[in-house]
Order: C-alpha cells, then structure tokens, then sequence
C-alpha cells in the first residue's frame, strides 16, 4: 500500500462530500491513519468515525496558531509521528471587486492563506525531526486564471498567495526531505458551489473544459494520494493541474 503506516492530517476535511474527505477515504484505503482537522461545528470526530479504524478527528480553527499547535501535539501523542498534511481548508464569496469589504478579505484570506501557513508551521518542526514528510496545499484554477468561475477576486488573490507561499516552502525545507506541493483544481462538484452555477452556464461551461464533465472529489483525492505517496518522492514545488484540461491555450 503507497501510505502504509504513514499519518496524514486533513484540514477542512469533515464535510463527507468535499475534497479533504475524498481525499482521507483514499488514504486510508491506502494504509494511512487519518487526522481530520476542521471546525467543531463541522463535527470532525464524526467524519473521523465514518472512516472507520483508528483514525482521528480533532476540532481546530486554522485561523488561530495555538489552536493549530495544540490539534499536532495531540497528533504526535496519538500517532507519534506526522508524514503528511494536506492544507484543503478554505472558504470562498461570489463578490465582484467593488463589493469586497475589509470583513469578506479577512475571512477569505485568513482561512485560506492564513491557514495554509499556520498548520504547515505547527506541522514542520515535526517533520523536521523525521527528516521527511509531504505537505499539500489546495490552490486552485482561480488563481491562474484570475476568478471568472464562482470565487471572488479576493479568493483568486488567496489561492494565488497559497501557490507562491508553497514554492516558498518547498524551497526552504527541502533540506529536510519535506516536500511541498499545490493542487489547483478547476470545477469540482462540491457542496461549496452546490447550485450556485445557473443553469444556463452549464454548456458553456462543458464546453471550455477538454474531458466535457465536472470534476469529482475522487479526482482531488488522486492527485493528493500522488503527491502524498513516495511515488512523487523526487517532486516539489510543483502546481499539479486538475481541472479536466480548463487551461489549456
């Protein structure tokens, strides 16, 4: 199995139809005890049972630092050891440029961007004493291509900053054997855009993405499984596009 014996943490994870839970269903199936980190409200420790076996839900708002130091503690008393987080956290507002007000920028960057970098620095020292470890961080198209699907520009600026706060990282630790790495996902069927997209811009929308569907979790979870597993060993620093070829020009 690619993750046997390996211990992954999974921010945002608790909601059973998004990208983290995706994404922790194929881990485990591939040997890997679970973290899902998440918000109390979301219940993590009931998407943590959903998976079965000795897995681990913990309730964590990535915005604050202690709360993200104490949820590793608990981690690395639990399991000992951390190989793998997968920053997925994120939230996102429809606004146009004009109607972003200081509240919609805070909360949008704080999770996404804010986030990202608190649990990758709880997160490393730990990974910095095993010399090894993969941290994934969740962009996405919107950032490339600057918005135009469901995302406001301040949600094209947060993933934008994840992406070079990733490049970042990975430069800085791998020295250590920490490798990171970004997903951009394109337009995925979620609960976060759940009958948000007219329906009348749905052709349209097929129409500009190559393999003519929607993408699913299970498509995130691949990606994610790759990156998290030996098999991308020598890679780093990379934005792994999985948008159906949406950016193809």
């Amino acid at each position: 199995m690619l993750l046997e014996n390996r211990v992954a943490i999974i921010t945002g994870g608790a909601g059973v139809n998004g990208l983290g839970f995706a994404s922790a269903r194929m881990m485990t199936e591939q040997g890997a005890k679970v973290v899902i980190v998440d918000l109390p409200a979301a219940r993590p420790d009931q998407a943590a049972a959903a998976l079965g076996g000795d897995h681990l839900g913990l309730a964590a708002d990535v915005t604050n630092k202690a709360q993200c130091e104490a949820a590793v503690r608990e981690v690395v008393e639990h399991f000992g050891r951390i190989d793998i987080l997968f920053n997925n956290a994120g939230i996102t507002q429809p606004r146009k440029t004009l109607d972003i007000s200081d509240a919609d920028y805070d909360a949008v960057l704080d999770v996404s961007l804010r986030g990202t970098l608190h649990m990758s620095q709880a997160v490393i020292p730990v990974m910095q004493k095993q010399k090894s470890g993969s941290i994934i961080c969740t962009s996405s198209i919107s950032a490339q291509r600057g918005g135009g699907i469901l995302g406001g520009p301040h949600y094209s600026a947060a993933k934008a900053g994840v992406l070079g706060l990733a490049r970042a990282m990975a430069r800085d630790f791998g020295p250590d054997n920490i490798r990171v790495n970004c997903i951009t996902p394109g337009l995925i069927a979620t609960d976060i855009n759940k009958g948000k997209i007219p329906e009348e811009h749905h052709a349209s929308i097929l129409e500009s993405i190559p393999l003519g569907r929607i993408g699913e979790p299970a498509d995130i979870g691949g990606a994610c499984l790759f990156l998290a597993s030996d098999l991308a060993k020598y890679v780093t620093g990379v934005t792994l596009d999985v948008n159906g070829g949406m950016l193809i020009h």
